[in-house]
């Protein structure tokens, strides 16, 4: 993954290449993607399912910090901050696209958008990754993958009647006894957090 880092992700065109370099004159074949012209899509270019994965990866080894950068890399509405960036981009802003170009004089050039397959990934990345929320059948499982400078994040989920509210609190900011000051807050240390169809209100603080 170091290798990744130093080798495939570009800050200066907010992209995460598939492999550098590109096939071009090469006498070998790696099949149908030396059809793309170097850097785009898959030879080359920045696939944004693989570059999502990447985030995920550094996320699971317990760099998230790295893994919340690169996420940050990747999402699309970073591509339109500025009018350079809209310049360069040259598609929608608020949609995932399937690839990046990754070589000039395209570089950072957005391909194929409204793709679901990577906007699907990435809903992965930020909510089960990152945030590390998890239904698993009557209950939620919480493993938050917070960046450093985040102490608290709070996440308001509907379990058919029900409604939970949640407060992940990094332990360092976390009260006393890990006992919430408001009376109606549960405060827990575990990372499961039962499902009740009950019509009410849950308020729920985890402790990480």
């Amino acid at each position: 993954m170091e290798a990744v880092a130093k080798r495939l992700v570009r800050h200066e065109s907010r992209l995460i290449q598939l492999f550098d370099p590109p096939f071009d004159r090469s006498a070998l074949d790696p099949g149908y993607i030396k059809g793309y012209i170097p850097g785009v899509r898959e030879n080359g270019g920045q696939y944004t399912h693989a570059a999502l994965w990447t985030a995920m990866a550094f996320a699971q080894l317990g760099d998230h910090d790295r893994a919340w950068e690169l996420f940050g890399m990747l999402n699309p509405i970073r591509h339109g901050d500025t009018p350079e960036q809209i310049a360069r981009y040259k598609v929608e802003p608020y949609v995932v696209a399937a690839d990046v170009y990754g070589v000039p004089p395209h570089t950072g050039r957005g391909g194929w958008t409204w793709y679901t397959g990577s906007a699907g990934w990435m809903y992965r990345l930020l909510v089960e990754t990152l945030i590390g929320f998890h239904r698993k059948g009557d209950h939620l499982e919480i493993t938050p993958r917070l960046p450093s400078g985040w102490d608290r994040l709070v996440i308001h989920y509907r379990h058919h009647s029900a409604n939970y509210h949640i407060t992940l609190v990094r332990k360092i900011t976390a009260t006393p006894d890990d006992q919430s000051p408001e009376p109606q807050v549960r405060a827990v240390t575990t990372q499961i957090i039962p499902l009740i169809d009950d019509g009410s209100d849950h308020h729920v603080e985890v402790i990480f």
